[in-house]
Order: C-alpha cells, then structure tokens, then sequence
C-alpha cells in the first residue's frame, strides 16, 4: 500500500525543474493537488514549501506562505523560508552539551548559539525525493560529525496532502550513535496572502510557555501564561498585545517562544494551534504529536526580501513550528530530545485549511 493509498488521497503529484546548485546538481519542484484544487510546491533542496495555495470562503485560491521565485534566494537570503530543519530545530546554548558523559560542540551561527541545526543544517541540503502515490518522500543521511553532530542519522521526512485540505508532514529517523534530534517545519505563513499577520485571530492550546533570556535560550522555568501577552487560550488577535512592556516580548522581539502544549496522556496527534483571518475566512489549524510549539510572529523581518510579487515586511508572516523544546539537551526536566541506536524517531504534524463563514 503506498502513502497515497493509506490516506486515501485522489490525486498524484507533477515535478518540473527549479534551478541547480554550483556543483550542477539538479533541484525540482514537485507539485501536490487534491481534489478540491488545493496546491503544494515542495522542492528537494531543504524540504521546502515554495508554495500552498488555499482557498478563501469565496473558494479562491491564494498562496499563503511566503518564499521565493527562484532557488538562488533560498541558498542565500532565506530566514528558512518553508524549510525542513534538522538535526536540532530551534537554539542550543553556545552550542554544547555533555551526551553520555562526553562534550559535544557544535558550530554557533546565531550570536554564540546554535540555531536550527547549524549553517549547513537540513534547510541546505538536497534530500533524495521519490513519490509513493500520492506522497513525496525526502530521505537524506546526515554523516557522522555533519555540524557537530554525533553518528549517522537517516531523515525520512513525508509529505501528503489530503482532500480535507490537510497538508500531512510525516518525520522518521534512525541513528547509529546517540544524539539528538528534534525536526520540524518552517513555513511563514500569512493567510490573506498579502499584508502584515498582526489582525490574524491566533488561540493555542498551551497553559505555559517556555521562558527565555535576552539570548532567547530557555530560562529553564515553565512559565504560565495567565495574565501575561502569551496567554492564547481564547483567541486574541496576534497584533493585540504585541507591544506590551513585557520583558519576554522584549528578549523576543515580539512572539519568539515555544508554548507548553496541553497534551493528552502519551503520544496522541492533538490540536496545538488555530489561526483565523478574518477578511477572507481562512482558517489554519496546527495538529501534531508533539509537546511544544514554537510561535513566531515574524519580528525580523524588515523588507528587505521579497520573492513571488510580494515584500516581506516586518511582521508579514507567522511560524507554527511543532518540535520539542528548545535547549533540551542542556535541560534535565525538558522532554527527552536523546535518540539512541535501536529506536526509531517518529513524528506527525497536520497543517489543516478550513474556512469560516462571513459575518
């Protein structure tokens, strides 16, 4: 039974050229479509979502994540733009961290931490694709020593994307020596396809958050969101409290933090998130397996980029980056984020499109 099969899925996937790399390595574009017209562009450089048409309450389709026209901008000036990221998403301090009684050290590109896998992490390599019915499967091994990391680890990384408009991201992992890992997607998102997030109507299922430094490295404190800016237990426009004197949305640059989802016991696919927009009715929901949600609202973007006809202005996207916390490994009381040789590393996120009704 291939993927496609399983999830029931009525439509298959195209492919095209999207550029190469200066070693002359060939990079496509695969295209995914569902039944009700619903598009996904995903190239096999980074894992990346180039774009994700979805319909408004009217029916008409806009893309509503931001990204480039063209691969070069990707390889260069891309905030990871639609990416996959691995080994480790989000920052460990200074890039250290003791496994199994040995320092590990990993190279810092983000003041004197280590950000989303490093400078070379998955976001910048070419995965090996190959479609199963109506899924593009990624593969690719991150050598041992590849960024600091210990042992060979084998990604596999699946998307699908459902006739409920849900856009499936499937994550499997196995390694040969002990290290961590904690993979996830980096799409901007902006569902009016155009303008700044800060009316986007954001609830997240999360009592706390995880609290950082003027670094933005945990404190290691679980931080309750009652009456702070960061509780989104009922839905409040993103815009809303942004400006608060809030020292955490001071260390962040605004919303930069991973929320403390409330989960069910063990390992069930729950909702994390729900964003609305209110002009045209779109709604996307965040499902995943996960135990945390990293929130970002966009703050360093300065309009310096654009790509697809648009400028990204500062605050023009939003990130809901399912993944464990950030830091883990330095960080005892943290969810384990150590896969050792045996296990298998496996997640699921679901990025699901609905729409609501006009007023």
């Amino acid at each position: 039974m291939t993927s496609g099969d399983r999830y029931n899925v009525q439509t298959g996937i195209t492919q095209a050229p999207f550029g190469q790399l200066p070693d002359g390595r060939a990079i496509t574009q695969f295209t995914l479509t569902n039944a009700g017209g619903m598009v996904a562009k995903i190239i096999d450089y980074g894992g990346i979502i180039t774009e994700l048409h979805a319909p408004d309450r009217d029916g008409n389709l806009a893309d509503v994540v931001l990204g480039f026209d063209t691969l070069e901008p990707y390889r260069t000036d891309s905030p990871y733009f639609g990416a996959l990221i691995g080994r480790y998403g989000n920052r460990i301090r200074h890039g250290r961290f003791t496994l199994d009684g040995q320092e590990v050290q990993l190279p810092v590109n983000n003041g004197s931490n280590h950000l989303h896998g490093g400078p070379d992490g998955f976001d910048r390599v070419k995965w090996e694709a190959t479609i199963d019915g109506a899924s593009l499967r990624l593969q690719y091994r991150s050598a041992d020593g590849e960024m600091g990391y210990p042992g060979n680890l084998d990604a596999t990384v699946t998307y699908t994307l459902l006739d409920t408009n849900e856009l499936v991201v499937s994550f499997h992992a196995v390694t040969d020596k002990a290290t961590p890992v904690n993979l996830t997607q980096h799409s901007y998102f902006n569902l009016a396809g155009d303008g700044d997030i800060l009316g986007h109507v954001l609830s997240i299922e999360a009592d706390a958050f995880v609290a950082i430094d003027a670094e933005s490295i945990p404190t290691g404190e679980l931080t309750p969101v009652t009456g702070t800016p960061f509780d989104f237990r009922m839905p409040r426009a993103i815009g809303e409290r942004i400006g608060q004197p809030d020292k955490q949305l001071r260390h962040g640059g605004g919303y930069d933090h991973n929320f403390v989802l409330n989960k069910p016991q063990g390992k069930a696919l729950s909702r994390a998130a729900r964003v609305s927009e209110p002009t045209s009715g779109r709604v996307l929901e965040l499902w995943t397996e996960e135990p945390g949600v990293q929130f970002y609202s966009g703050n360093f973007l300065d309009g310096s980029l654009a790509g697809k006809g648009r400028t990204y202005q500062h605050r023009s996207g939003f990130c809901l980056e399912p993944q464990h916390f950030p830091d883990s490994p330095n960080q005892p009381l943290f969810p384990n984020v150590i896969l050792r040789p045996g296990e298998a590393y496996q997640t699921e996120s679901r990025f699901r499109f609905l729409v609501e009704p006009g007023a």
